[in-house]
């Protein structure tokens, strides 16, 4: 039977099923077949917090969205153009995001009148006609891997759990994805388990097959590669390039790296990641709480390496002590908090973008910190890097802002050139500074404010360190009224001379007369969705321009100048107004804030409307 093959420009797919369906592997696999392909692609990971939901329920519905094209796209899709659910609960928590006249494939052994009951379907959707406005391909995936694994030393119940696998190769199938990378990856994952090994790749070419000889499929799709700028890329999670970022930065700065973690949903994955990197010469420390974490992190910088922890939210609660210690014994240490949903426990695996405040504020006294925020996946290299760069050139701790949506999305990566990596190294101080030979550890930088980083045990440079004031200079523990108003001045300063770069508008109308004449500013992760609405809102002829925020401390220089440009001024976030709330007191501009706190990144058609009801307002 000769099929048809239809072209499209781009798709956006969900696998859905229960917590134990293997949806985020089928998705992750599904991935990196694509971005073998060459598509460009981005993915929004979605599963329960809960180790093990309730099976086939509401809460245990786990899912996996992958949106792919022929050309750059921003986000990981407003809406599926296919929904896979494996069973009754992932067609009903999903259904809501299918637009009418989209896929479904179904798994219809999923579809007993127990699990129907489970999630309150009164009689099964696919018998009552409610599904007509959808194209549904019923497919008994869990009975046809069954019966494909038959000639394999399994149970029913081992022979089950490959089913993901034949959806996988179903789609792959559908999608000209190609197949070497997966049976590679599931001979390698399931080496000392041979049988299973060839069970997995069995079901998947199965499915393959499947799409191949059967009528319920005679169309399939390809989405050719889309044109990138010419280099070396691969797929990347945002965790993965911030533990990447920051191995390139101990290199770049010529300081051992030393990381000290305590597991945290969705932080986790940098230690995992830096674990696995003992020959760059990095140092692993999973401490017993978040207190020790941060506080051998803190040692290490005192002892001359990069000190790095890495948390949530609430952990950034818990260091917040320790992080004040940093500030005043003014020690390089990079915070690096993975943003979730609050407050306390939250959602655990949800995203926000709620902690930039607590970042800003909070610690007791005046205890001022650098505050970095990458805008994607990939850009979470880099802005480990300069956090690196910061906290080493100025001593000073600095935040680096993820969120759950970058921590576990993912996108292409253009591999840099190491030649084009920054040099960030600076030296240790290891002669006395002082004018009669002493040594002051608190004599400034004239250029940077920054103290001299001595290490311990150089000779002739030992000097008192703690969480009690300084005197200037010297170093040694003052109570003078004077002297402490000058040190938290000059921590301030410190702080406010960091050289950022300004604040690029991408602006191809320039402000007012007859251009634009809004603009629609954001930091972190809302990058990707409101650059995809405004791309909306200039194709069909509106002018709106677009500035994003890197360094939320200290701000661009040119901030204040960029948001005045503008007669109105559109602020998305996914808090209740944090930065917007920033940006008033400081430069007294009337911002209008956008914000949803809904656990999700905001879509691209949402925001678009958004910018369309502010141009047009009075």
């Amino acid at each position: 039977m000769t099929k048809q093959v239809q072209q499209l420009d781009r798709v956006i797919i969900r696998f859905a099923g229960d917590s134990g369906d293997g949806m985020q592997l089928t998705g992750d696999r599904f991935t990196a077949g694509t971005a073998e392909f060459g598509n460009d692609l981005s993915t929004l990971p979605n599963f329960p917090a809960e180790i093990r939901a309730p099976a086939g329920t509401l809460p245990g519905v786990s899912s996996f969205q992958l949106h792919f094209a022929d050309h750059d796209i921003l986000t990981p899709g407003d809406a599926p153009n296919v929904l896979v659910a494996m069973n009754p609960a992932a067609l009903k928590a999903n259904l809501g995001d299918l637009p009418r006249g989209s896929d479904i494939i179904v798994n219809t052994d999923e579809f007993t009148k127990r699990n129907l009951q489970k999630v309150g379907y009164a009689a099964n959707p696919l018998e009552d006609d409610s599904l007509n406005e959808w194209r549904v391909h019923a497919v008994p995936l869990t009975s046809l891997t069954v019966k494909a694994l038959e000639g394999f030393d399994l149970s029913k119940k081992d022979a089950e759990r490959s089913k993901n696998m034949f959806a996988l190769g179903l789609l792959s199938w559908l999608y000209h994805r190609p197949t070497d990378h997966t049976i590679k990856f599931l001979e390698q994952k399931f080496a000392k388990k041979p049988e299973i090994a060839k069970a997995n790749v069995a079901a998947f070419q199965a499915g393959w097959n499947y799409g191949e000889t059967t009528e319920s499929f005679s169309v399939s799709y390809e989405v050719k590669p889309a044109q990138l700028a010419p280099g070396v890329y691969r797929n990347i999670s945002g965790n993965q390039a911030l533990a990447y970022g920051l191995i390139a930065a101990s290199v770049q700065s010529k300081l051992p790296l030393f990381l000290g973690s305590y597991p945290i949903t969705p932080a986790s994955d940098i230690l995992h990641e830096l674990s696995k990197h003992k020959k760059f010469g990095i140092r692993t420390f999973q401490a017993e709480d978040e207190i020790a974490g941060v506080g051998a992190a803190l040692g290490a910088a005192f002892g001359g390496a990069l000190g790095v922890t890495t948390t949530s939210g609430p952990g950034v609660a818990l260091k917040a002590e320790t992080v004040g210690l940093a500030v005043t014994t003014e020690l390089p240490l990079i915070i690096v908090d993975v943003q979730r949903a609050g407050p306390s426990t939250g959602m655990p695996t949800k995203t926000e973008q709620t902690d930039l405040l607590m970042a800003m504020y909070g610690r007791n006294g005046e205890s001022p910190v650098p505050i970095v925020a990458p805008m994607s996946p990939s850009d979470c290299f880099g802005a480990a890097i300069e956090a690196a760069r910061i906290a080493v050139k100025y001593r000073t701790p600095v935040m680096l802002l993820s969120d759950g949506y970058l921590a576990n999305g993912s996108e292409p990566w253009r591999l840099p050139e190491v030649s084009d990596l920054p040099d960030i190294s600076q030296e240790f101080t290891t002669t006395p500074n002082g004018d009669d030979g002493q040594f002051l550890p608190y004599k400034r930088d004239a250029e940077t404010l920054a103290r001299p980083w001595a290490i311990p045990g150089t000779a002739g440079l030992e000097h008192r360190i703690g969480g009690i004031e300084k005197a200037d200079g010297t170093g040694n523990i003052s109570y003078d009224p004077d002297n402490h108003d000058l040190m938290v001045r000059s921590r301030a300063a410190k702080i406010a001379g960091i050289d950022v770069p300004d604040l690029e508008v991408d602006d191809p109308d320039g402000p007012g007369d007859g251009g634009a004449r809004v603009l629609v500013i954001g930091w972190g992760s809302t990058y990707g969705p409101i650059a995809a609405a405004v791309r909306r809102i200039r194709r069909t002829g509106g002018k709106v321009a677009q500035a994003h925020l890197r360094h939320l401390n200290p701000l661009p220089a040119n901030t204040g100048e960029v948001l005045k440009r503008y007669d109105k001024v559109l602020l998305p976030e996914i808090n209740l107004g944090q930065l917007a709330l920033l940006l008033r007191a400081r430069y007294l501009v009337d911002v209008i804030s956008y914000n949803r706190v809904r656990g999700l990144p905001f879509k691209a058609e949402e925001l678009a409307g958004v910018i369309q009801d502010v141009i047009h307002s009075d």
